[in-house]
């Protein structure tokens, strides 16, 4: 089993080397105190960046512990899929000593770096954050932290520490063959197109390397700006079959918008999943309440939470080449055909 390097707490004499100032000045410089001339200022922040250096908040008594707090930083409180991320930490923190703390980034690198900052500043014991990509700083700040720091819902890219999560490039490609399965070959996609949503970027990597290995491209794509909501999903789905009248499935990128989707295409009379297909990304306690249940990929978030938790607890080892992959489960519903129910069947 692979071993996470050894790190050291990185200290004022780490970045007063790495400057070329005194460890009092820096210590000015990062408590904003005394007067230092804007380019020692310049030296010292540049300096404590790049090697990832964050002051300590905890009080001079306490100054060699840690916390018993947990750093969980995640994009967002709206999405329905964050929740029950933090459902499965929270279960499994519940009979330690440690405390989860939350941080929302709203999808920013730059908002990331800065609740990193002002979290690891308290020395937390452990750090779980959702997705691989970071910016410099970020990156720059978990590699130095003596702590387990976890990386969640996703496992395609290099990893800190250790990572807890899917591979979405192959949750795009099940559910492509999923699709070609079942008959159809006219497909669109919607979705979202936020820079920073990497993990959607990578499903539709994986689903469209999987329709070309069989020989079919996507016969259209729509994309939206912004949050996911029924609205979008309809108006969405409304202007990609207006343009494209022949095609026979759509895959959305979440199941908020496949159920807009899946809502007006019932109300416009469409033969759901004889003439038209549809699938979403995530399986959300939302579907339940649908007149038909939209077929899914369960994400895994609970499970997720729960093993990201105990690898920060100690619960269980860090996992062998630093990534726990577990696998996406499809989840048919009803809006797509048994398998081989339509091969060579034109839909017209």
């Amino acid at each position: 089993m692979s071993q996470p390097k050894k790190r050291r707490p990185l200290t004022l004499r780490d970045v007063s080397e790495a400057s070329g100032v005194s460890e009092m000045t820096v210590s000015r410089v990062l408590r904003n105190r005394g007067d230092v001339s804007a380019a020692t200022r310049e030296k010292v922040l540049t300096a404590a960046k790049t090697l990832g250096y964050v002051p300590n908040k905890i009080a001079g008594g306490l100054a060699s512990q840690q916390v018993n707090l947990v750093a969980v930083v995640i994009p967002s409180l709206a999405n329905l899929v964050f929740p029950d991320v933090l459902s499965g930490i929270s279960a499994e923190l519940d009979d330690t000593p440690l405390q989860p703390v939350i941080g929302v980034t709203n999808y920013s690198p730059a908002r990331e770096e800065t609740v990193l900052y002002d979290m690891l500043s308290w020395r937390p014991s452990g750090v779980i954050l959702a997705g691989l990509e970071h910016s410099r700083g970020a990156r720059a700040m978990l590699e130095a932290v003596a702590v387990p720091v976890v990386e969640i819902m996703d496992v395609d890219g290099d990893v800190i520490d250790c990572a807890v999560g899917i591979s979405h490039l192959q949750a795009g490609r099940q559910m492509a063959a999923e699709i070609l399965a079942a008959g159809y070959r006219r497909i669109g996609f919607i979705g979202t197109h936020m820079p920073e949503d990497h993990r959607a970027k990578k499903r539709l990597a994986g689903f469209e390397a999987a329709l070309a290995e069989a020989g079919i491209a996507l016969a259209a794509r729509e994309f939206y700006q912004g949050g996911s909501s029924l609205a979008k999903g309809r108006e969405l789905t409304e202007r990609i079959l207006a343009r494209e009248r022949d095609l026979d499935f759509l895959y959305y990128s979440n199941d908020m918008i496949g159920a807009g989707g899946l809502l007006w295409a019932r109300e416009q009379g469409y033969d759901i999943p004889g003439k038209l297909g549809l699938a979403g990304f995530n399986g959300v306690d939302l579907l339940d309440g649908l007149p038909i249940r939209l077929a899914t990929t369960d994400a895994r978030r609970q499970d997720i939470g729960r093993r990201a938790a105990r690898i920060v607890a100690g619960k269980e080892p860090r996992p062998e080449g630093g990534k726990l992959i577990l696998a996406p489960h499809f989840l048919p519903g009803e809006t797509i055909r048994a398998p081989g129910s339509g091969i060579g069947v034109r839909q017209d």
